[in-house]
């Protein structure tokens, strides 16, 4: 369902959020620092539960973006809080594993890695994809 109570999100503000998920999921894994996956926690519920424009990592991507001069086109933030609230859910799940002295922590953060690489290296949202086919083919109520 398209999102009209909240206001749309700039599509390059976004690619740069995917970029600093990536770079938080490449330091959690390459550094064996899995506590880093807690700021992608915080940013998940943030912009999944509440808006993008509340939090500071979108605020601050937004920024960058418009101070350069290429915001890019505004997109409906409906599919983005649903992405935003499956990435909440996988770093909490990765979190939790880490807590509990699994080393399987990884595998979340891997496949975070992998998603938000698709998201701002060639603009493909997997999450943004799966939510728009859900709207279109789940029956009318």
């Amino acid at each position: 369902m398209l999102r009209f109570d909240v206001p749309p999100v700039h599509a390059n503000a976004t690619r740069l959020d995917a970029v600093i998920t990536f770079l938080v999921c490449l330091a959690a894994l390459g550094l064996r620092l899995p506590w880093l996956m807690l700021l992608l926690v915080v940013a998940g519920a943030v912009r999944g539960f509440v808006g993008h424009y509340r939090c500071p990592i979108h605020r601050a991507s937004l920024w960058l973006v418009q101070r350069i001069g290429r915001p890019g086109p505004k997109e409906n933030a409906g599919a983005k809080m649903f992405a935003a609230k499956l990435l909440f859910i996988a770093s909490a799940i990765s979190v939790v594993l880490w807590l509990a002295g699994s080393t399987l922590w990884m595998v979340p953060a891997a496949v975070l890695l992998v998603f938000s690489f698709l998201e701002w290296a060639f603009s493909f949202c997997a999450a943004c994809w799966a939510y728009m086919l859900w709207y279109r083919f789940r029956p009318q109520q």
